[in-house]
């Protein structure tokens, strides 16, 4: 065996909900697995998006090699333009999923610095000393794969999003073989995806919606809204072959769900026969019975199509009495509060609402592989050291103790989170420490704009008690205050009548103690006036609003 270290370094996505991404290195070389985003908790006001901290690999720029996705979900590319605007390095993918990053690059400015590099199942390539081989699997997206990466020390097997389906729609069928004749010639960690280990059983397969859809489609008298992830191709493709079947038009409304239906249909995945796309505006041309209308807005987003839709603020998307709305996908956590608004809004419409509720036949299945799938997986690999990913801690943890069960097929299992340094060599494999991780918090808008802690900490403070804003006009000349402080609040209510007053008395007293030449000296004088107010404030309300004077020189 040769000698020399092998470290694993996740940057995101153990611990927490996306942000999946792998840094794989042997010696001076290193490659990325995935670069994902994930979207923000409602603490992190108007924040747009959240990367990983990727200084390890900026310490690193010159060994970094490339970067490998799995698939094209947005907590496996989402942070790409971000990534890529700090480490213009070449990015490794299958057509699909190069697909939806050539759109995101394009929008940002990138796409002509992009080095993009095609990857098909079964056909290995090499990036240094690491020979990848891509093995297809399924999952809720299309042209998706596990990576085996082949180091000097042996192979390691990144499963990316997955589960076992054995019928997908697309029949492209997950490559147990390939997984199977990699636990015949030794491997020697499996790193699996966590995310429904807490599911007994196994997942559907996505054909199990066919059942609900068809129901729904021999049920609708009106017309029918499906919305659905706009990457969930599968879907989408059930959809029109239904709508062909019951003779209804199909409309795309949404930027997202007409560039996956766009990307889908260039690259093969949907066949859309000749006249049954219309466009969004000669909807209301046809009889409702004969419509059916694909629509972006799953998770209640507040500008998407769906929920402009749900208020009746929608230029085409007119959802009316009697019509009904299919949303077949599940609740991300956080967004359960603007989606149960949103159906809300659906009911008030007086339309017919059909949602994940638990019932068979399911209206969505999960893309992602439950226990008995897991299992499977471990029993053909036979790695000799174990170490889930993707998911928070508590899915991890019982990822590992069913790892753990499996005696006799699992080695070690290894618990990491990210920011941990996994170190494999010759005698075996071990955590030797930590890199810096975290979050960047991108701004609304420019998707460039990194929003620092303190900015956050501001808005939150500004939330929750408001600013203060006292006026003060100061003579030039003389010096002196010339009219009485004005003070101004917004987000803050005072205490009992007159507080105001005395918050002015309050300013005219420390106006009233400063000399001269603190007068003179605006950064002195704001100070002293935005030190008295805070300790005036706290003592009568409790409260600590932002305290801003303002001098105006007249």
């Amino acid at each position: 065996m040769p000698s020399g270290k092998l470290h694993l370094v996740p940057l995101g996505g153990l611990g927490e909900f996306g942000m999946n991404c792998m840094a794989v290195r042997w010696g001076d070389d290193i490659i990325v697995v995935d670069a994902g985003m994930m979207f923000p908790e409602a603490e992190l006001l108007g924040v747009d998006i959240v990367v990983p901290d990727i200084s390890y690999l900026t310490e690193n720029r010159h060994r970094v090699r490339a970067i490998v996705l799995t698939h094209g979900h947005e907590d496996h590319i989402g942070a790409l333009p971000w990534v890529l605007s700090e480490l213009n390095v070449p990015v490794w993918g299958t057509e699909f999923t190069l697909a939806y990053v050539d759109d995101k690059l394009d929008e940002h400015g990138l796409l002509d610095d992009a080095d993009l590099n095609e990857i098909r199942p079964g056909e290995r390539f090499k990036i240094g000393p690491f020979t990848i081989n891509p093995i297809r699997v399924t999952h809720s997206l299309v042209d998706c794969v596990a990576l085996a990466i082949h180091t000097p020390l042996g192979v390691v097997m990144h499963t990316g999003d997955f589960k076992v389906d054995p019928t997908p729609t697309d029949n492209r069928l997950f490559d147990l073989h390939a997984f199977a004749e990699y636990g015949k010639e030794g491997v020697l960690a499996l790193l699996q995806d966590s995310t429904n280990v807490e599911r007994r059983g196994y997942t559907p397969s996505e054909r199990a919606v066919r059942r609900k859809f068809d129901e729904v489609f021999a049920r609708t008298e009106r017309r029918l809204f499906i919305s659905c992830f706009s990457s969930s191709i599968h879907r989408i493709k059930l959809a029109v072959e239904l709508a062909y079947q019951h003779d209804r038009k199909v409309a795309f409304i949404g930027r997202s769900m007409n560039s996956s239906s766009e990307i889908a249909e260039d690259l093969g995945y949907l066949e859309i026969p000749d006249g049954l796309l219309i466009h969004p505006g000669e909807v209301k041309n046809f009889a409702p019975e004969k419509v059916c209308v694909m629509i972006s807005g799953t998770q209640g987003e507040p500008m998407s199509a769906l929920s402009r839709a749900a208020v009746d603020n929608h230029k085409h998307a007119k959802i009316e009495r009697g019509d009904t709305v299919v949303l077949s996908s599940r609740i991300i956590p956080g967004n359960e509060k603007a989606i149960y608004r949103m159906i809300d809004h659906l009911f008030r419409r007086e339309a017919h609402v059909i949602y994940d509720d638990g019932s068979t036949p399911p209206v969505h299945v999960s893309g992602h592989a439950s226990q008995e799938e897991l299992k499977l997986i471990i029993n053909l690999v036979k790695p000799k050291y174990f170490i889930p990913i993707h998911g928070e801690y508590r899915q991890l943890k019982l990822h590992a103790e069913l790892a753990a069960s499996m005696r006799g097929s699992v080695g070690n299992v290894m618990m990491m989170e990210s920011g941990d340094i996994m170190e494999f060599d010759e005698l075996g494999a071990r955590k030797t420490g930590r890199v810096n991780v975290g979050r960047i918090c991108i701004d609304s808008g420019s998707r460039t704009d990194v929003v620092e802690d303190l900015v956050i900490k501001d808005r939150r403070h500004l939330s929750e008690d408001g600013f203060v804003l006292p006026i003060i006009a100061i003579n030039k000349l003389t010096g002196k205050v010339e009219v009485s402080p004005e003070v101004v609040t917004r987000g803050f209510s005072g205490g009992e009548n007159g507080f105001m007053d005395e918050v002015r008395q309050i300013v005219v007293q420390t106006l009233g103690q400063s000399s001269d030449e603190e007068r003179a000296d605006y950064g002195v004088i704001k100070e002293k006036i935005r030190a008295d107010l805070k300790r005036f404030i706290s003592k009568q309300t409790q409260k600590r609003p932002l305290i801003m004077p303002v001098i105006l020189e007249i």
